[in-house]
């Protein structure tokens, strides 16, 4: 009796949020190609993880040196990543971190706990921590796409894209989109994680104002912690959506829509894995070469010449926050009418998922 090769398990990180999550899906798709992938995230990844074409199982626990705020870094918090090993028994792990990240703290965690191969990029010497190490500014440019460099580290390790995968961010979509939605409609989600990411809410307001009086219907969308903010963007023009939908129920919004305006936040990297096109408000806290939507038509607005520039800033450094504030909503209403997608290129709401 012949026996049946087994697919070996590989323990894919990703640590931080849900679009830096949502970035590494082609790189995740490539080692699910071969393998059977157990992702570990955040708790700010885990929504997005669980959308993942190729994922068998999702392990979340909390990095002390990214998530913020960070848990406190005891010996039970610590152990949970050892229990996680043992639960899942990886013969190898992939460490995806973009490039102001170490590996090494997971690594030295991924070791200890047993796992005998770790593949991931350090700027610092490795010793014997990653079995395979790529080296950021030689072996690769620093400033690439997150979906490339999450790419380069899979290939690094041994795998790659079946043939006919075309290497763009992708999830599988879930509920319908709530009922009662427009049938033609723009997008617009105000919110951000990151303050010094986002435009300003009379912008928003404006933006909302300009789309409207040109005949378009607009849908505000946003988490539950933003409720407010999308009653006061919507401010009786649109559907406001705020607090309403879950991840796979706003990726159903996102792909009917025409196209989505966002800051650089999740939802911009989920509209462009369901290949909406996007205007992106960027703030340049982050290298938009890295960050930009990838996989689907965009335009980009903000000032990447900004003194807060390549910052990482949290909270804008810079009064007035100059780099979005002086956008005009009237230049990103005409930008969003003019890249919507025509009447026959409307996506069918009940279509089952996105191809990868």
């Amino acid at each position: 009796m012949t026996a049946v090769a087994t697919r070996p398990r590989v323990l894919v990180a990703r640590l931080d949020s849900l679009g830096d999550m949502l970035l590494s899906g082609p790189a995740i798709r490539a080692i699910a190609a071969a393998a059977e992938v157990h992702v570990l995230c955040g708790a700010r990844g885990e929504a997005a993880a669980r959308l993942l074409p190729g994922v068998k199982r999702v392990h979340v626990w909390d990095a002390p040196w990214i998530a913020d705020p960070p848990p406190q870094a005891t010996r039970r918090h610590i152990d949970a990543v050892g229990r996680i090993v043992g639960d899942v028994r990886p013969e190898a792990a992939v460490i995806l971190t973009s490039f102001h990240q170490s590996p090494l703290p997971l690594a030295l965690l991924l070791r200890l706990a047993g796992v005998p191969r770790i593949a991931g990029a350090s700027v610092d010497y490795a010793g014997a921590l990653l079995d395979v190490r790529l080296k950021p500014g030689e072996d690769f440019p620093e400033s690439q796409s997150e979906v490339v460099r999450a790419l380069t580290i899979a290939r690094a390790a041994g795998f790659d894209l079946p043939k006919g995968d075309d290497a763009r961010p992708a999830v599988q979509l879930g509920p319908e989109a709530p009922a009662g939605l427009p049938a033609r409609y723009i997008a617009v989600h105000p919110g951000a994680a990151v303050p010094a990411r986002a435009w300003p809410r009379a912008s928003h307001r404006e933006l909302v104002r300009e789309l409207t009086d040109a005949g378009a219907a607009v849908v505000v969308t946003g988490g539950r912690e933003e409720a407010a903010l999308t009653r006061s963007v919507a401010a009786g023009r649109a559907v406001d959506l705020g607090g309403r939908t879950s991840l796979p129920e706003l990726a159903r919004v996102l792909r009917a829509a025409d196209v989505v305006v966002a800051g650089n936040t999740g939802a911009a990297h989920l509209a462009a894995a369901v290949r909406t096109p996007v205007v992106s408000l960027f703030s340049p806290v982050v290298d938009e070469r890295c960050w930009r939507p990838f996989g689907s038509a965009v335009v980009m607005f903000g000032a990447t010449d900004a003194a807060c520039a390549g910052t990482r800033a949290r909270q804008c450094p810079v009064p007035g926050h100059p780099c979005l504030s002086e956008v005009p909503a009237s230049v990103v209403a005409e930008a969003a009418l003019a890249l919507r997608r025509p009447p026959g290129a409307v996506r069918d709401r009940r279509a089952e998922g996105v191809p990868a």
